[in-house]
């Protein structure tokens, strides 16, 4: 084993992350040539999870049965391919196909490679690999969007932009690179399905989760056509940075907090987080959506988030993998039906309208979240 092994599997888990958002800043500029609307745009944005979701649960368990290297190797490899596709025809049909590309090399990458770091870092460190994992992954899906954007700045439009040639040549070469990397052997036997379970008490943090992320959904998927339209393009990288990478500085200090404790606290921020983006979708102010932004990024990736990781997996300690995948059941509906249902009401009402009926619906979630948490506690006192 050799010391670049795990910093060369956290290149690998970035460079399959940071294809996944490296194209949202264009996705304006190539619906308005298709022809498509914002309910087109959400669906081609929802599409990743339609290929992530069912590769987590149908394939969750390929890598103990061929090994880490090889679907490693393939979400680079995908990674690649999708992001050539729409270069080469810019299209809605071709977008959607590579998110779903996306959203398959995703769920290759992340089961994989963070069973192979957990390999490399040892029982006593498990935390010390979870660290790299949400850290290479949570700078690749921001990182892409962001460079795009300065790109996009840099040249002006048209042509490829640069920030699309680490993935298209970079990939390749890591996945040629990754077969370097620790060989576990494989066990023909093990089932390749690995079915989410709800054990009880998951749901607060499932649906804390599914809240949360929707804001995240809203902000990838929407953002970007509503700035095009104030011709505010240049700020769609950026806010979808922030809209990951703030919620990345705040896992330490959520860490320092019970789970209870860190989940109410990123439930105080989703609605003033979402507040400050829809106040500033509605008056044309980068510094409120830029605002709004970090503080919903701060609630759905820094402490629910990290709250639901620690809290539902201990529910289920014979079944910790299946617990985690029901956990992202939750988190990848909140983060895609929202925007999806949003994206369509666009095409009737209007982009900040819609926003705002979601961001009504979004506070009635919460109030019946808090309800239901404050019954538990009468419950368990009477």
């Amino acid at each position: 084993m050799s010391r670049l092994d795990a910093p060369l599997l956290a290149l690998c888990l970035f460079a399959v992350t940071y294809a996944v958002n490296l194209q949202a800043p264009l996705y304006p500029a190539w619906l308005a040539a298709a022809g498509g609307g914002a309910g087109a745009a959400t669906l081609a944005f929802a599409a990743y999870v339609a290929g992530l979701m069912p590769t987590l649960v149908g394939l969750g368990g390929l890598s103990d049965r061929v090994g880490r290297r090889g679907p490693i190797a393939c979400a680079l490899a995908l990674g690649a391919l999708a992001t050539l596709l729409p270069t080469l025809s810019p299209g809605w049909g071709e977008l959607v196909v590579s998110r779903i590309l996306l959203g398959v090399a995703t769920g290759l990458a992340t089961s994989a490679g963070a069973a192979l770091m957990a390999e490399l870092a040892g029982e006593a460190r498990a935390k010390a690999a979870a660290l790299r994992v949400t850290s290479a992954t949570t700078l690749g899906f921001g990182g892409g969007a962001l460079a795009t954007g300065l790109s996009l700045t840099v040249q002006g439009p048209g042509g490829v932009p640069a920030s699309f040639w680490p993935a298209l040549a970079g990939a390749p070469a890591l996945a040629l690179a990754c077969l370097a990397l620790p060989r576990r052997v494989p066990d023909p036997r093990a089932p390749l399905m690995r079915l989410p379970a709800f054990p009880a008490g998951s749901a607060p943090y499932g649906l804390a989760l599914a809240l949360s992320w929707a804001s995240t959904g809203m902000t990838i998927a929407v953002m970007p056509l509503l700035l095009a339209r104030l011709s505010l393009d240049a700020w769609s990288g950026p806010v979808i940075f922030l809209a990951l990478f703030a919620g990345f500085l705040c896992q330490p200090l959520a860490r320092r907090l019970s789970g209870p404790r860190a989940r109410a606290v990123g439930l105080r921020l989703v609605p003033l987080g979402f507040a400050g983006l829809l106040a500033g979708a509605a008056l044309g102010s980068v510094p409120l959506i830029l605002l709004g932004t970090a503080l919903t990024s701060a609630a759905s990736y820094g402490f629910v988030y990290l709250a639901a990781l620690a809290e539902v997996p201990a529910l289920a300690p014979g079944a910790r993998a299946r617990a985690t995948a029901g956990l992202f059941v939750y988190a990848y509906s909140g983060f895609a039906l929202p925007a999806m249902a949003a994206g369509a009401l666009a095409d009737r009402i209007g982009l900040v309208p819609a926003m705002g009926a979601f961001f009504a619906a979004q506070l009635l979630g919460l109030l019946a979240l808090a309800l239901r948490r404050r019954a538990g506690g009468r419950a368990a006192l009477g």
